[in-house]
């Protein structure tokens, strides 16, 4: 018979071992895959998830173990970054630059937001641990799961098959959280639901722990614990420690003692054995969490290293610690649960505040020591025990706390508000980082109302400008930008402003005007601020003013004007850090700048350079906004698969209405000329979208509801979507180019010969804004609908092929056809249909394949033997360059990382195309890539 308990197997959760074992198996041939555990408390996932990470031995299989608690809930990734820390895989200075990342204040007009951009380089990071070798990462009580840290687990099973990742994750039963539960339905069927032990197996799990077969009397015992492992093996030990075992015959059978009614009362019981010190380091050592570090428990409980070793041999011997790597931590969430419910929550409060304290005399970061005070926070939300030192130290910690975990900050600023009345320093900071913090957690209504009152007593410029641009951000999110103007002039005429602030007001100001489409007035005031801040020699304001500029003459269709002031504008922000987020931007306008001059070459170089450098950055604001102008400029030259790659990447990181609005009405214009009918779902999305930009047009969008129109057999209806477009309130003349060419022949079509005649004169205008073959060739396109002149339209598709734009050359060259068809001139009008037919047939454009076939048959006129076959859709035909070397890649057993950093592409870009070769070739994981790749390389050597 044994001394103490025995660790017990999983008994009775033979298909859930032999699930993960496969799964296990599978991993260790290159196959990701993920499950979840699922459970009451005490019922053995814990168990189970040892069971499977015993599989691994002598496999090539790594583990991370990450254990998340109610502590640090709030806070994102820790649990992911404390799992990650000590990995031999990974270099400190990656693990540390997250942190730094989250603890960082990105400054006023840096739109950045930490946690996209901390989960972008976390994937990275742990795509990096899968390349070494397969990984497999175990989450222990995901229900304490903070949402960014669930946001990342959900993020790595997209494509997990692809990757050399098995995720387990150990849930209980509730609470049912609604990320949780997406959670859950991404992972099934391998949910595995571990129930209540039986009776047969209760007694083989007594047998176990016990050594022997168990009498009557002990499953008599045993029966009380409803079949809950934890239970039993607490049980057990209480007879243990009250000698209450002794063997009878060959059974081991229970002397009659008292024993615990509950599971708690077993926990309770098992810390009576424990020493009073040693019990009351422990519960110091509760308030830290599950796992915790030596040294904090020293720093919190103000005893020396040396004194505490004894004390935490104890502990370990009586089963209440386990050694945790370099950190020590409960054998069992719900013995620290016991401790910590244990003591009185005032005086818990109390020990969280002091231990806040200490923390952060000893220089910890801002995150352990705010762990600590938001339990007191939650017990003081009247804020009658605010300390000085509490609002001392918020007012410093306050930019990092916020930019890491604001749901944290907010509660905790309000409460240290109570402590520092207006008109001063201190109430400056603490509002405007509660405005920012609000204003993060998308809250902009209550962002308003404390920037508001906050602008009421402020006595700082700083803050001044600070709350001014929150909240002009906030209104606009609400679509009232307008409301903006005001309270920025009546800061403008504030007595005392510096010239440094005023042209910070101005250039937020001009962004106002630009933000509701007034862009002669944005073009103004930019102009404004950019002498005031010229005088007071403030790089920023330059910067900004110049961007404005940029952005006027650009939505104005001067971009030749442009260009020269985006490079004076980067000249300005160049090697400035707070500049950062400019540079960005302005480098994305200036390839959108590119474009339009027909400088195709040089825009996507550009673009491709920003997109790389906005992801080394880790701006995912401007992220999205460059594979938005890549994905369009790609669309433009008809490189239509790639600009869905860049459209798929925007999407998944974008937070910016006009962003999304134009990725969805980009793709339902492919989608929609390509006769897919997925082109609805993204029609929808850009519609919800559309709604949050204000009277902006949306190129994209209004092409693909009028395509959809047209399709509808409504070109009435389409011509009137393409006009609203061109109203007088549309200032940007630049999105309207687009716009004309089918303006022109819906009107000419429907006999609205007025409406085609001002589209032309409109067309001749912006003419003369440009000489590049593109806007020239719009020009010609229009003119020549409208007079029905087939040589026009051949010149004007000439222009086209110059300006590198296939779809509207296409469709000129169809007009053309159509007019010498009408004529009877059948020979012409074949030669221009199999011209233009061969550039819808390489685009893939099968709604204009098949409507062009059906008017031309009308004429006898098919499709001819020179023209090519039109584009596959599925199958190795159907890959574009990229994915053809992307999967010869995976073929060779390359991991993403491997392939990115062969092919300059993000990881993410690689998945994306792993993705898109997956559908086309209808295949499920890397390993049929391979083997389909395989098969193909064989037949080729045969043939």
């Amino acid at each position: 018979m044994a001394d103490s308990p025995k660790a017990a197997a999983p008994i009775g959760r033979e298909r859930q071992v032999d699930v993960l074992r496969r799964l296990v198996q599978e991993l260790a041939t290159g196959r990701g895959g993920a499950a979840m555990v699922e459970g009451e408390p005490g019922i053995g996932k814990t168990s189970l998830a040892r069971a499977a990470v015993a599989t691994t031995h002598d496999t090539p299989v790594q583990v991370i173990w990450a254990v998340c608690d109610e502590l640090s809930q709030a806070f994102p990734f820790l649990p992911l970054l404390e799992a990650l820390r000590a990995h031999p895989d990974i270099p400190a200075d990656e693990h540390a630059r997250i942190c730094d990342l989250l603890r960082a204040d990105p400054g006023i007009g840096n739109r950045m937001d930490v946690i996209p951009v901390a989960t972008e380089q976390l994937l990275a990071l742990v795509g990096d641990v899968c390349a070494q070798s397969p990984t497999m990462l175990v989450v222990d009580d995901l229900q304490w799961a903070d949402i960014a840290t669930v946001m990342t687990l959900g993020r790595l099973l997209r494509g997990i098959d692809q990757t050399r990742l098995l995720v387990v994750a150990l849930n209980r039963t509730v609470p049912r959280r609604d990320d949780l539960m997406a959670l859950r339905r991404a992972i099934e069927p391998n949910v595995l639901r571990i129930d209540s032990l039986d009776d047969d197996q209760v007694a083989e799990f007594v047998a176990q722990l016990v050594g022997a077969r168990p009498g009557p009397g002990l499953l008599a015992l045993a029966a009380g614990a409803g079949g809950n492992p934890l239970y039993l093996t607490e049980l057990v030990d209480v007879l243990v420690r009250a000698k209450a075992l002794e063997p009878v015959d060959d059974l081991v059978e229970a002397r009659a003692t008292a024993t615990p009614s509950s599971l708690a009362a077993a926990i309770s019981d098992r810390l009576e054995f424990i020493s009073p010190p040693a019990r009351d380091v422990l519960r110091i050592a509760a308030l830290l969490g599950i796992d915790f570090s030596v040294s904090e428990l020293a720093v919190v409980s103000g005893h020396r290293l040396q004194d505490l070793l004894p004390v935490l041999d104890e502990a370990i011997l009586a089963g209440v610690l386990i050694e945790n790597g370099a950190e020590m931590a409960f054998r069992h969430p719900l013995i620290r649960q016991s401790l910590y419910d244990g003591m009185p929550a005032g005086l818990r409060a109390a020990w969280h505040r002091d231990a806040a304290r200490a923390l952060a005399n000893n220089g910890a970061s801002a995150e352990r020591v705010a762990r600590q005070l938001r339990p007191t926070v939650e017990e003081d939300t009247t804020g009658k025990v605010v300390d000085g030192w509490v609002v001392s130290w918020l007012s410093d910690s306050a930019p990092q706390l916020v930019g890491q975990a604001p749901q944290v900050a907010i509660p905790m600023l309000r409460w240290a508000l109570n402590g520092a009345p207006p008109g001063n320093d201190v109430y400056d900071v603490l509002s405007c980082r509660l405005a920012d913090a609000l204003l993060r957690v998308g809250d902009p209504t209550s962002a308003t109302d404390v920037a508001a009152t906050a602008l009421m007593h402020v006595r700082r410029p700083d803050s001044l400008v600070d709350l001014h641009w929150t909240l002009t951000q906030c209104q606009a999110l609400a679509g009232r930008s307008q409301e903006s103007l005001d309270p920025l002039r009546r800061a403008l005429n504030a007595p005392g402003l510096g010239l440094r602030h005023r042209a910070r007001l101005q250039v937020l100001m001009a962004r106002v005007y630009r933000s509701l489409g007034r862009v002669d007035a944005a073009a103004r005031v930019a102009e404004e601020a950019l002498a005031t801040a010229t005088e007071a020699d403030d790089r920023f304001g330059m910067g900004w003013a110049l961007f404005v500029r940029t952005i006027a003459h650009c939505m104005q269709g001067e971009s030749e004007q442009a260009l020269p002031l985006f490079d004076r504008a980067l000249a300005v922000s160049e090697g400035d850090p707070a500049l950062a987020d400019l540079r960005l931007i302005l480098q994305i306008n200036q390839a959108s700048a590119y474009g339009v001059l027909d400088r195709y070459d040089d825009a996507i170089r550009l673009a491709e350079r920003v997109r790389d450098g906005a992801q080394r950055a880790g701006n995912v604001f401007r992220l999205a906004q460059a594979h938005c102008v890549l994905g369009e400029l790609l669309f433009d030259v008809g490189r239509w698969d790639d600009a869905l790659v860049e459209i798929d990447l925007a999407l998944d990181v974008s937070k910016d209405p006009m962003v999304d609005c134009f990725q969805h009405g980009l793709a339902a214009v492919i989608q929609l000329h390509r006769g897919d009918a997925d082109s609805e779902r993204h029609l929808k999305a850009a519609e919800r979208f559309a709604e949050k930009v204000g009277a902006r047009i949306c190129r994209p969008f209004a092409l693909a509801r009028a395509l959809q129109k047209e399709q509808a057999d409504a070109p009435a209806a389409a011509l009137e979507i393409l006009l609203d477009g061109m109203s007088d309130r549309v200032q940007e003349s630049e999105e309207t180019v687009e716009l004309l060419a089918d303006a022109v022949r819906l009107a000419t079509s429907v006999g609205d010969v007025s409406a085609a005649e001002a589209v032309v004169q409109r067309s001749v205008a912006m003419a003369e804004e440009s000489s590049g073959p593109h806007r020239q060739a719009v020009t010609r396109h229009c003119r020549s609908l409208l007079d029905a002149d087939s040589s026009g339209l051949i010149e004007a598709a000439s222009l086209y092929r110059a300006a590198a734009r296939p779809l509207p050359r296409a469709q000129a060259l169809e007009s053309a056809a159509l007019i010498h068809a009408d004529r009877g001139e059948i020979t012409e009008a074949r030669d221009l249909f199999t011209e233009a037919y061969a550039l819808y047939a390489k685009l893939g454009a099968e709604w204009d394949l098949a409507r062009t076939q059906a008017i031309f048959r009308n004429y006898g006129i098919r499709r001819g033997p020179r023209v090519r076959h039109r584009q596959a859709r599925r199958g190795w035909d159907a890959l574009t360059p990229t994915e053809i070397r992307v999967a010869g890649m995976v073929a060779q057993g390359m991991s993403n990382p491997q392939i990115a950093a062969q092919l300059f592409l993000s990881p993410r870009t690689v998945q994306t195309h792993v993705s898109h070769i997956l559908a086309k070739l209808e295949l499920q994981s890397r390993i049929d890539i391979a083997r389909e790749a395989s098969q193909r390389e064989a037949a080729q050597n045969l043939n």
